[in-house]
């Protein structure tokens, strides 16, 4: 070879080069769909979708919108920016909380009809609800000097029963003057035998998470704001009586100073975002997703009123946790996977922590849709339920084989869901992302090839049997199928062609050249 040819030896590679990455761009489409903005879908009602074998079926039968007001039949200017909903335990009726519009509204199941909107316009005619200070929460950027602190309007986050469903917790994501959720926030407590408001009590910055224990002595708030969880105990039935009894700081708490007139996205960049909480049956251990950081899920004892550390292992941005029939799962947001480790085989970690962690293998997993926010499972444990955000899907589960076995279109984008005592009703509630999609609740008929029965509650009885595993299911990337061979297929073409290539470079120069 000429010194001139060697000096452009890089051109023989252009042909090559050109030819692999069309294939892989070919090759890899598939994948680059997930990352488009999918288009805003809104369901017939009617629209009807069931597993490959019938195992289970699952029908529209009704919903609340705003976002078409010429569809009068449907129309509900109370549903704005739906963040969650909780269908109260005896089945009659459920709670939407409409974040934007600050209100918790009540329907009657069955026949739909709104029975009552809760408006959190706190005031100060509400005064002689508040609980007396904690002392946990100081104000560092507001002062009651310049500002009534106790007048706002609340932005209601998730919600969960305490007392037998006789109460509903409701976290606010910030009080509105709070522009950047740096400051207390707070919640309410609605007596569901009039559906109002009777005691109001200050929070850590940012709550999103609430989570009451079994035996309902304990409501758990979860500060996405910076890296808290608090612990109230709700051991009375005199809501008067209730106090916080502590804070607990994962790892380290955030210092927050952010501006006071320009709103800066408190939902990134929060520490490790906490998110789902979740008691275990017996009540020792309160467990935390970490959606933010390098994940994992936050440990506390309740019994010694200590946070021990965080198991990882799992994949990072975990959302929503439960428990079911001895088994722990989880949803991965960004992935879009459904996780679940034996509950006894994570327990059995806790006490190997070094230095606040511990690594946990085998969890198991199903890829559903990106974005998997709210899970839910049927009174048998076979059936688990994923609002996909990004996919505009209510995505099924069968937990028996840990494979998606159906979707169903929702409104565009969900975030939250809840499925009745009897599961034959899931509810869906499509929040809406950059102003699109959205303003939207979605409820969904159940039917089952075979009779749902629920296992015997051994939760709370705080005993654990646990199921027999199903072992490592396929497509562990967390992509659909197509997804994961079209990428495979390319990353092998790929390297064929670099070894083609380089293999031609040694028979011209006698050495392996890049």
């Amino acid at each position: 070879m000429g010194k001139q040819e060697q000096k452009h030896w890089w051109l023989n590679l252009l042909p090559a080069v050109a030819a692999w990455s069309v294939l892989l761009l070919f090759f890899m489409l598939p994948c680059l769909t997930v990352l488009r903005a999918q288009p805003v879908v809104h369901p017939e009602l009617g629209a009807q979708t069931a597993a490959p074998d019938s195992a289970i079926t699952l029908q529209l039968v009704h919903k609340m919108q705003q976002f078409n007001r010429k569809e009068t039949s449907t129309l509900d200017k109370d549903i704005h920016s739906p963040k969650s909903v909780n269908i109260h335990p005896d089945g009659t009726k459920f709670y939407v909380n409409s974040l934007e519009g600050g209100t918790t509204v009540v329907y009657e199941m069955g026949t739909w009809r709104k029975l009552k909107t809760i408006r959190h316009q706190i005031r100060k005619s509400h005064q002689s609800l508040w609980a007396p200070p904690s002392d946990l929460f100081p104000f560092t950027h507001y002062s009651s000097d310049t500002l009534d602190l106790d007048v706002f309007m609340g932005k209601p986050v998730e919600s969960a029963f305490s007392h037998d469903g006789r109460y509903l917790w409701v976290p606010y994501y910030r009080r509105t003057f709070d522009i950047n959720a740096q400051d207390p926030s707070a919640l309410a407590v609605i007596d569901t035998r009039t559906d109002s408001i009777v005691r109001l009590m200050e929070t850590g910055p940012l709550p999103k998470m609430v989570a009451c224990s079994h035996n309902g002595n304990r409501v758990a708030i979860t500060h996405w704001g910076d890296n808290t969880v608090a612990v109230i105990d709700a051991s009375s039935d005199n809501p008067r009586d209730w106090h916080y009894e502590k804070l607990y700081i994962i790892d380290y708490q955030l210092k927050l100073d952010y501006s006071l007139t320009e709103s800066v996205n408190r939902d990134v960049n929060s520490g490790y975002c906490l998110r789902g909480t979740v008691f275990t049956p017996d009540d020792r251990y309160l467990l935390v997703g970490c959606m933010g950081g390098d994940g994992g899920i936050a440990v506390v004892d309740m019994q010694q009123q200590k946070y021990l550390g965080r198991v990882t292992g799992m994949r990072s941005n975990t959302r929503h946790l439960l428990i079911k029939n001895g088994w722990l799962y989880l949803s991965v947001n960004a992935a879009g996977v459904i996780q679940r480790i034996e509950l006894q085989k994570f327990l059995d970690a806790i006490p190997q922590m070094k230095n606040h962690r511990v690594r946990l293998e085998g969890w198991e997993e199903c890829p559903v849709l990106p974005g998997a926010r709210t899970i839910s499972i049927s009174p048998s444990g076979n059936f688990l339920f994923a609002a996909c955000n990004s996919g505009s899907r209510l995505c099924v589960v069968d937990t028996r084989s840990m494979q998606m076995i159906a979707s169903a279109e929702v409104d565009s984008y969900p975030v939250g869901l809840d499925i009745s005592a009897d599961g034959t009703m899931v509810i869906v509630t499509s929040q809406g992302r950059n102003d699109k999609g959205g303003n939207a609740v979605d409820i969904f008929r159940v039917d089952y090839q075979q009779p749902e029965q629920a296992i015997p509650d051994q939760e709370k009885r705080g005993t654990l049997e646990t199921a027999p595993s199903t072992g490592p299911t396929s497509g562990s990337w967390g992509v659909p199928s197509g997804w994961l061979w079209g990428t495979l297929t390319a990353m092998v073409l790929l390297a064929t062609g670099v070894v083609v290539v380089l293999h031609r470079r040694k028979n011209k120069v006698g050495v392996w050249t890049v």
